[in-house]
């Protein structure tokens, strides 16, 4: 295959009032991830130039199937996060940067200012 799921559809619309097709995962170590260039959330508009507008998910999915060896994918990538699970790493890890990456580095500051801010006033 290669190497993503996909949801939505005239059948599945996985955003309200929205049927496009939506990639929802990336497998690991699968053609799309090995490729790199797309992400989980993109929405695809079209296969080999064939346009998936008003597709139910199972045709979708065929097209996917079918799409041969050299496959051409028209996207359009996602600018808002949105709730669910499209955008979800799938490895245990939220999105963003986390707490610690922030917190650590400005309390070794502080830290640092008060030790030199002490050192400082037993000199006077």
């Amino acid at each position: 295959g290669l190497g993503f799921n996909i949801v939505g559809g005239t059948d599945q619309q996985y955003v309200s009032n929205d049927s496009s097709i939506y990639v929802s995962r990336i497998k690991k170590d699968g053609a799309a991830y090995l490729d790199g260039r797309l992400q989980e959330g993109d929405k695809i508009l079209a296969v080999n130039g064939r346009d998936l507008k008003d597709l139910r998910h199972k045709d979708a999915v065929e097209l996917f199937r079918n799409a041969g060896c050299d496959v051409s994918l028209k996207i359009q990538r996602r600018l808002q996060p949105q709730n669910g699970p499209v955008g979800h790493r799938g490895d245990g890890e939220p999105g963003g940067l986390p707490l610690a990456a922030i917190l650590v580095p400005g309390l070794a500051l502080a830290a640092a200012a008060v030790w030199i801010l002490l050192r400082y006033r037993q000199r006077m």
